[in-house]
């Protein structure tokens, strides 16, 4: 008898919704702020950021910043209390991680609407782990007097600033590979967005 096709819960639907908003604003303003004081050779065209200026760069940041870690508290909860990220998003084994891997750079990979696949686990699991980082780092740099010990385990304020700098770009690589993957296998969206799964099909494949 085939497992039931699970969706989205209301939960996860929210908060993924609100922190893609929430992300996207902390992206766009924190261009802004690194182009004050950019730790590279280049700085971010006008366009691409929010803000309009440094304390406007700011003010956008930590706002976004606390909507985020509000549904990003509440998914860690509704997570750990549901058994998703047990059931769902533990990693799986070297041997299944490399064969979906070598299925997705053939562009062979399946997928079966509700159900993870090895490289989605890794990916999802590992974008954890960057956020978290992210946040610390963030805080670090934030307050670098009060939180000195966090910035101490950082290697410094400035080291601090391209850690976070750099798990930004780890963040915005995992997003466009994620919404290349949600318009390839466009049933993932669907389910996302209206919290159900179209009708029954075969397991789609990405060509």
């Amino acid at each position: 008898m085939p497992r039931p096709r699970r969706t989205p819960t209301p939960v996860i639907r929210i908060t993924h919704w609100i922190g893609a908003l929430s992300m996207l604003a902390m992206i766009g303003s924190g261009w802004q702020i690194y182009n004050a004081s950019p730790i590279l050779p280049f700085s971010f065209p006008s366009w691409m950021t929010l803000g309009g200026w440094l304390a406007g760069g700011i003010a956008w940041h930590f706002a976004a910043m606390w909507t985020l870690m509000g549904a990003g508290c509440v998914y860690l909860a509704h997570g750990v209390v549901s058994g998703h990220f047990r059931r769902d998003l533990r990693p799986q084994g070297a041997r299944a991680i490399g064969r979906d891997m070598g299925l997705a750079l053939r562009f062979r990979l399946s997928h079966a609407p509700g159900r993870y696949n090895a490289v989605q686990r890794l990916l999802y699991t590992g974008v954890l782990i960057v956020a978290a980082l992210t946040v610390a780092s963030g805080l670090s740099i934030w307050k670098p007097v009060q939180l000195g010990w966090l910035t101490w385990l950082f290697g410094g304020y400035d080291i601090a600033r391209r850690i976070h700098f750099t798990m930004m770009a780890l963040i915005v690589g995992f997003l466009i590979v994620h919404v290349v993957l949600a318009l390839l296998v466009p049933s993932t969206l669907f389910g996302m967005v209206f919290g159900r799964r179209p009708a029954p099909q075969d397991p789609e494949t990405v060509r």
